[in-house]
């Protein structure tokens, strides 16, 4: 099986040799920031001239969005543009170009609705200060060095490596890996690269192949079980508030940059905003680690995983749970276990964002209409099941892959959900696609609404 796989690395800079990845970024960053205003300036005029009454066969000419087109553009003007452009790889002006490229490009498809999601706003400028230094390289010498604790780059030369390289090296060394692309950025006060490469898996089966665990994702338990395992929530950016606010506030006090007056960040302040990053980045970075373990673990042992289709994006506007679901990552959870199931030959299962996990009775499948927040237990008043909620839920999720089974394919739960719960009884038909009407074929599931459920889960 072939996928596409990132190596990340934490690198060893001397200062000459962050002083030149500086200069490519920074050479990124002029030649987007030059491409941006062509493309605004032919927008501008085109958008006047049609204030004027200018026919469309009138109008200033169109330049290419494309990244092809602006880099034809770009080699044609830099000799004017940037003079000591021989100082540096062409690869970081195509990074910018091509940042900008695929910029334009999701702007476009949002405004004609052929991109789903959030509005994507269009493309602003980069500032030296305040974007993040980054750089790719496509082609050229790209390689991991026979000692595997350094690695070569076109222009940059070698670098020396934080850590060992072995896990990629066997690979390339091997032949069960190919080196696409090498990206170089500074993240949390330190310069990592990172290989994007094309690996051949072995196919694997899981550990118990029949197994089927329900994942229930919450705040007091970062994920609960169907099996009964709970997962504690580590809560670590709520283990280091009190140091983040200790060093927020030193930094505070020094003298920082103003954009008015044109003022510059005294060194203190740097070392300060230094230390203030390094925080954070720890803090991202334990989190990253503990999700990893996790989905990991979950993709090798059972076969088949029910997760909820949650709405986190509305669920961050909670002010009161939004800095603890931020915190949980319960989106990485689910972008985590979708590769890592295919990589290890399981599948997921998502059940509806509408399917009342929480409110219906694992025992006699009765529904309730409400469930308040508070309720940490579920009460059943047809069957007298007493159980804790979150563990209700997963067991719910867990039951679903049977239904999923019996439909074949598709969402475990109707389409066109009304966000209604329904209460015992009263149940909606799965519609499938090209049926006129959902009495016709389907899966009888049960429906329910997600506002209470969902901060349920959160709390």
């Amino acid at each position: 099986m072939r996928t596409i796989q990132a190596y990340r690395f934490a690198l060893d800079l001397s200062p000459a040799q962050e002083r030149a990845v500086l200069a490519h970024a920074g050479a990124a960053r002029v030649a987007h920031n030059w491409a941006l205003v062509r493309v605004k300036a032919v927008m501008d005029q085109r958008v006047a001239e049609r204030t004027y009454g200018t026919p469309d066969e009138l109008l200033t000419p169109a330049v290419s969005w494309s990244l092809p087109g602006l880099r034809r553009a770009w080699n044609a003007a830099k000799g004017d543009v940037a003079p000591w452009w021989r100082e540096c790889s062409k690869e970081a002006f195509n990074t910018g170009l091509d940042a900008l490229a695929r910029a334009l490009k999701n702007w476009a498809d949002s405004r004609s609705g052929k991109r789903a999601g959030r509005p994507v706003g269009f493309p602003r400028f980069k500032s030296r200060r305040r974007s993040m230094p980054s750089v790719r390289f496509t082609t050229g010498a790209i390689r991991v060095e026979p000692d595997r604790m350094h690695v070569v780059l076109p222009r940059l030369g070698r670098l020396k490596l934080h850590e060992c390289a072995r896990k990629l090296a066997r690979r390339l060394d091997n032949g069960t890996a190919r080196i696409m692309s090498a990206t170089v950025r500074r993240d949390g006060g330190r310069w990592h690269v990172a290989f994007t490469c094309e690996v051949e898996r072995v196919e694997r089966n899981p550990a118990r192949p029949e197994s089927v665990v329900g994942v229930d994702i919450g705040i007091k338990h970062l994920a609960v079980l169907s099996t009964g395992e709970l997962v504690d929530n580590p809560r670590h950016l709520a283990a280091a508030r009190a140091r983040l606010r200790t060093l927020g506030r030193a930094l505070s006090r020094k003298t920082g940059p103003d954009r008015r007056t044109g003022r510059r960040p005294s060194k203190r302040w740097e070392r300060a905003a230094a230390r203030v990053g390094s925080a954070h980045a720890r803090v991202a970075n334990l989190r990253r680690d503990g999700l990893h373990k996790l989905t990991t673990r979950l993709a090798r042992e059972h076969g088949t995983i029910v997760v909820e289709d949650l709405n986190v994006s509305g669920m961050l506007r909670n002010r009161r749970l939004a800095r603890h679901i931020a915190d949980a990552g319960f989106a990485e959870i689910r972008r985590q276990l979708t590769y890592k199931t295919e990589w290890n030959g399981g599948r997921l299962l998502i059940a509806d964002r509408w399917y009342p996990s929480s409110k219906t009775c694992s025992g006699c499948g009765t529904v309730k209409a409400k469930l308040a927040l508070s309720e940490r237990e579920y009460h059943c008043e047809a069957c007298g099941l007493i159980m804790d909620r979150d563990r209700n839920a997963a067991l719910n999720l867990a039951a679903l892959a049977a239904e999923f089974d019996t439909a074949g394919s598709g969402p475990v739960a109707a389409r066109g959900a009304d966000q209604k719960t329904r209460v015992r009884g009263q149940v909606a038909v799965k519609r499938e696609p090209g049926t006129a009407s959902a009495g016709k074929t389907g899966t009888v599931l049960p429906q329910g609404r997600t506002t209470n459920r969902v901060l349920a889960r959160a709390h």
